[in-house]
């Protein structure tokens, strides 16, 4: 029995996709749940898998082209079974890997790609042998540090060399359909919106303190959670925003949307760029709930299985600099929201306290904002307020 294989349904946000690898090809067997094509939306990587066990008969759809939601990309037939290879190809899969049937990550194939890595020699660490991007990143650095060998070949013979200093060379490679979005939606952001942005500093002395103090509790309590700063963070805006709605606001047409909620989306880094997961209703979460929600999406980004529902809506974003050294930056608004929060590197710096200059480990914090929806007083009166709840935390639980 034929059965049609067609592309995921996509939210009304997303128009379409683009069809990026394919894992099977016409005449190869399949099984049931067996992964046959990737494809690629304006936010996520989504996963098409095969229906049925039989044989993958045709492929509508090639890699690089564009498909609709629901749309007919390939047909397997149920039950069938893949012709027995001739003799000689029987042969040479004999001396060969299987590069075909090797199981690897959206984004370990890509990478390996992208590098000149041949799959079937990467050595394997992930379950049932699948590639991780991990086992290609060592592949790559392998590669790197393998000296040139000098060989004696004939004449004939293609000898590998070293790109030498000074080389002019260049490489072109299409926009991923996520930075074509970024790119997209950030200039919209900076076309479309009175966007002005807020500063100012934390000490971190307490909430350090805290984290030094409960962390080894805290993961032995909850599982193996670790406590780390951004909970902290999560907590604070979330207090925030119920004292200030109109920065968890949104602008609809001519309309303000004032949201009864605090969906806050936490940018986490992946292969395929920033990518930001929602934490739903991130106001009743717990420290641990935000903490495992956020190690979840970590993972889920690192092995390209965030889902649409992972990534659509938000009504506040809060982005973290700092794990990558900024000391201070200005984030760009996430349209349709109203503002996002910019975390940035902790430092010690000399600060006047009580009349002495002390040592204080201090965070710059950036609030960047949609003026049309949020005056300055609030933004600013909103920025200080998570200061304050960070510089005393007791306040998160005294609701003070």
């Amino acid at each position: 029995m034929a059965i049609e294989i067609k592309a995921p349904t996509f939210p009304e946000s997303i128009a379409d996709g683009t069809v990026a690898t394919w894992h099977k090809q016409p005449g190869d067997a399949v099984k049931r749940d067996e992964l046959l094509v990737d494809i690629e939306t304006d936010k996520v990587v989504l996963e098409v898998v095969s229906p049925a066990d039989g044989v993958l008969v045709s492929v509508l759809k090639n890699e690089g082209d564009t498909v609709l939601s629901a749309e007919l990309i390939a047909m397997v037939e149920a039950g069938a079974v893949a012709a027995a290879p001739s003799a000689a190809p029987v042969a040479a899969q004999a001396a060969a890997p299987a590069t075909a049937e090797l199981l690897a990550a959206p984004a370990a194939r890509k990478l390996a790609e992208e590098n000149g890595i041949d799959m079937s020699t990467i050595a394997t660490t992930g379950k049932d042998g699948r590639v991780t991007k991990e086992d290609v990143v060592a592949a790559i650095a392998a590669k790197k540090a393998a000296p040139v060998a000098a060989v004696k070949a004939p004449a004939a013979a293609v000898v590998a060399v070293p790109t030498e200093a000074g080389d002019r060379v260049e490489k072109r490679v299409p926009m991923t359909r996520v930075r074509a979005t970024v790119a997209k939606r950030l200039v919209e952001a900076q076309s479309n919106m009175a966007m002005l942005t807020t500063f100012n500093e934390v000490d971190m002395t307490e909430v350090m303190a805290l984290r030094s103090k409960y962390k080894d509790l805290f993961e032995k309590s909850h599982n193996g959670v670790r406590l780390g700063f951004m909970s902290f963070f999560v907590k604070a805006a979330t207090e925030a925003l119920k004292r200030f709605p109109a920065v968890n606001a949104s602008i609809d047409g001519t309309d303000i949307v004032y949201h009864g909620y605090a969906d806050v989306g936490v940018a986490v880094s992946s292969d395929r760029g920033l990518v930001v997961p929602v934490l739903r209703n991130a106001e009743l979460m717990s420290l641990a709930e935000i903490e495992g929600g956020i190690a979840t999406f970590g993972q889920k980004a690192r092995d390209g299985k965030l889902s649409m529902d992972d990534m659509t809506g938000g009504t506040f974003t809060i982005t973290n600099g700092g794990t990558f050294g900024s000391m201070m930056s200005t984030p760009i608004v996430n349209p349709p929201q109203a503002a996002i929060l910019g975390m940035h590197n902790i430092l010690q710096r000399p600060m006047a306290i009580n009349g002495q200059v002390v040592i204080r480990p201090m965070m710059y914090l950036a609030l960047s904002y949609d003026h049309r929806l949020i005056d300055g007083k609030e933004a600013v009166t909103f920025l200080v307020t998570i200061k304050n709840l960070l510089e005393d935390p007791a306040r998160l639980l005294l609701d003070i």
